[in-house]
């Protein structure tokens, strides 16, 4: 009954990832540590109830693995593959459920359009997204800005094969440059802009993700790409080691942690103080080492105020929201 129980659960988060667009791997990783927290909370419940009666079990699942009245769903932009976003961002969703009192859960898209697709339909209660995304759809959907890395700014980079002869941009004229999506902030949109002020003409190719990206310049598929330096640093070392970097753009305000409008400002605020005791935590110290983040420190809307300035509503709007736009 037991074993039969537990394949019931297996075939329930198998059916729910899947669903979620995300590879085998990323998959089995995710099942393997939402049925690990699952198997936990029960543990816990089981050793009281052996030790202190039935009474006492109701208060140890309670200061340990309270009952949560929904799931918070906390999706990741897809600039790398699904399987190393569960591995980076696993610790940090796993610290917040403990240290927050809220049952929050991991949650991605195969690609960046399908992203911004799931984000202007809702899906997810809380986002980490690019600071173009926040722009935009504070403006549409009025996400709401709740923290952001202390002392980090976002700078995007353009890169080629160690062995070509292109060093500047002018020379991307007529050139294959691969970018993640549209609307990928510091990796296609500056570059794009840049790119349009020096009246160069590159033959641009989306590829979907910034892992895509480099794979597509190391092969020799296209003669350049677009990223961000956290991306690029994260590649192995086999793919790193093929590429370099010809130019970097100015530095802004770094990605959002947002909320959707529905959460309330209770649970904003739960999220806050378990983010603020990261630092002065072993586990909150590990989540932080495995995303090569620095502390996050609440946030607010005018912090994007740069990136209004630019003025980019016309040049790469996410393209769900150009499709709503458009009927």
């Amino acid at each position: 009954m037991v074993f039969s129980g537990y394949l019931q659960v297996l075939l329930s988060h198998l059916i729910q990832v899947i669903g979620k667009g995300l590879s085998l791997t990323a998959c089995f990783l995710l099942m393997s540590i939402n049925l690990a927290q699952g198997s936990e909370h029960q543990h816990i419940k089981q050793q009281s109830a052996e030790g202190q009666g039935a009474a006492q079990v109701q208060d140890a699942t309670q200061s340990v693995a309270p009952t949560h009245t929904r799931t918070l769903t906390f999706g990741i932009v897809p600039q790398q593959s699904a399987a190393m976003l569960v591995r980076a961002w696993s610790p940090l969703i796993h610290y917040l459920s403990q240290n927050a009192n809220l049952d929050v859960r991991f949650a991605t898209a195969p690609d960046i359009p399908t992203f911004e697709q799931r984000l202007a339909q809702g899906e997810y209660d809380i986002a980490y997204m690019n600071p173009y995304h926040y722009v935009v759809f504070k403006q549409q959907l009025n996400y709401r800005a709740l923290a952001k890395e202390s002392s980090k700014q976002l700078q995007g980079l353009i890169v080629v094969r160690k062995d070509s002869d292109i060093d500047s941009l002018a020379k991307l004229q007529g050139k294959r440059l691969a970018l993640p999506a549209p609307a990928a902030f510091a990796a296609s949109v500056l570059p794009q802009a840049h790119l349009r002020q020096q009246g160069v003409d590159a033959s641009i190719k989306f590829v979907g993700s910034h892992d895509s990206v480099y794979l597509a310049v190391a092969k020799g598929v296209m003669e350049a790409g677009g990223g961000v330096g956290r991306t690029f640093n994260n590649m192995p070392a086999t793919i790193k080691q093929q590429l370099k970097v010809i130019w970097r753009t100015p530095k802004y305000t770094p990605h959002a942690i947002a909320t959707h409008p529905r959460v309330t400002e209770q649970v904003r605020e739960q999220l806050l103080v378990a983010m603020a005791m990261m630092p002065n935590k072993s586990q909150g110290q590990q989540a932080l080492e495995q995303l090569n983040f620095n502390p996050l420190v609440p946030a607010q809307d005018s912090d994007w105020a740069p990136i209004r300035l630019l003025e980019l509503g016309s040049l790469a709007q996410p393209l769900s929201l150009q499709d709503k736009e458009s009927r």
